[in-house]
């Protein structure tokens, strides 16, 4: 009698200690060290064919399958900000994926919803700051690149008025654009800065009608923080009729909708980032750190074009003009441009638009003298507000 209950003892203790051990693995992030295949999902908040911020990071997606035999992936395009929720779950129960990659500010609060949802499951969201046990995030940062583009705005302008075409006035959005007035206040400090919003990551319609504003109300220079090609292609119908408007390109290569109207613009490689992060992976040494790359991590590139960082059309005129700097002396632009991007490889701390003294519009310093605005600073809240030379408010 005492065996028989020693046994059935035995048989629930073991039994209890599955379930704990089971309860255990559930609560581990999957890692790929011990698979043959990784296979990933992404969702991206537009269309792979936009243009901007999604075809670059499907760009990115395919490099890393060409460069990782181990890898499989998979996406979903155009998915309204507020809905991935259905859809990270599609990828995770119909597709099967260990990682999932959400492309979208908006994604944010979903994908950690998701972590707590799937404790086995790893995700990486783009551009957003909450991390947790199993869900990191990552950004390519080019704001760097607006800041060049706006030393040469502000060279080449004539009529000292700058437009900015911007989708929605997030965080990213505003640091793009105070970078890119910042390096307009530093070659011409008489021009200003005028922003147009849409509202939209992805509306050519819209963005061309505020670039045809914008130029309508006298702005001879047009960057914008969208994802289509419009801007660019109204700058250069307007030189072709015989107005010479600049135009600055976002994301991916578009100086051949400008030839000549593109100076430069600022180019994104998400390939290299995710190589990186699915190799973690596939080493088991992934972490939720956020990955926070600029240009001297080769993520970001100054050009309309790869390997282009300045439309050879306007070199000319970029070298005629020469400005004084507190500490390179007097150069010319052209020369001044590639001097600073050299500098920006090098790391913050070499160079940074983000060093005071700054004020914005209201003569409030925001950044004291001689301070290096922090990572946080930067990419947080704190930055919804415009330099002196920008015209109107952060809505």
């Amino acid at each position: 009698m005492k065996r028989n209950r020693f046994l059935v003892l035995s048989v629930l203790l073991v039994a209890a200690l599955v379930l704990v051990l089971a309860g255990c693995a559930k609560e581990k992030p999957v890692s790929a060290g011990g698979q043959k295949t990784l296979k990933a999902g992404f969702v991206y908040v537009g269309p792979i064919g936009d243009l901007g911020f999604t075809n670059a990071h499907d760009v990115g997606r395919v490099y890393a399958e060409q460069q990782l035999p181990w890898l499989k992936t998979v996406y979903v395009e155009s998915v309204p900000e507020g809905d991935a929720a259905r859809f990270i779950d599609r990828l995770i129960q119909e597709e099967k994926c260990d990682v999932v990659f959400t492309c979208s500010f908006g994604f944010m609060d979903d994908t950690v919803k998701a972590g707590e949802k799937y404790p086995n499951k790893l995700f990486m969201h783009c551009s957003g700051y909450k991390q947790s046990a199993n869900v990191g995030t990552y950004f390519a940062d080019l704001y760097q690149m607006y800041y060049l583009n706006g030393l040469m705005a502000g060279a080449l302008t004539k009529s000292n008025r700058i437009g900015y075409v911007g989708a929605f006035p997030t965080p990213e959005v505003v640091r793009h654009i105070d970078a890119y007035a910042l390096g307009v206040m530093a070659t011409n400090p008489k021009a200003k800065v005028e922003v147009r919003w849409i509202y939209s990551w992805f509306d050519p319609q819209k963005a061309k009608e505020a670039a045809e504003a914008l130029v309508a109300a006298g702005v001879d220079c047009l960057a914008f923080t969208e994802d289509t090609q419009s801007v660019v292609q109204v700058a250069e119908e307007h030189t072709a009729a015989g107005k010479q408007v600049y135009s600055f390109s976002h994301y991916s290569p578009m100086q051949k909708y400008g030839e000549n109207s593109c100076v430069s613009g600022q180019l994104v490689d998400w390939g290299v980032m995710y190589v990186k992060i699915f190799e973690d992976i596939k080493a088991g040494t992934w972490n939720n750190a956020d990955m926070w790359w600029l240009t001297g991590d080769k993520a970001a590139e100054l050009g309309g074009e790869f390997g282009v960082p300045v439309n050879p059309k306007f070199e000319g005129a970029l070298k005629a003009k020469s400005v004084k700097t507190p500490d390179l002396g007097e150069m010319n632009v052209y020369d001044l441009v590639m001097k600073r991007y050299e500098q920006m490889k090098q790391g913050r701390e070499t160079f940074d638009c983000f060093v005071g003294p700054i004020k914005d519009n209201k003569g409030e310093v925001r950044i004291p003298e001689g301070t290096l605005a922090t990572k946080d600073y930067v990419l947080g809240t704190d930055i919804l507000w415009y330099p002196e030379n920008v015209v109107g408010d952060v809505p």
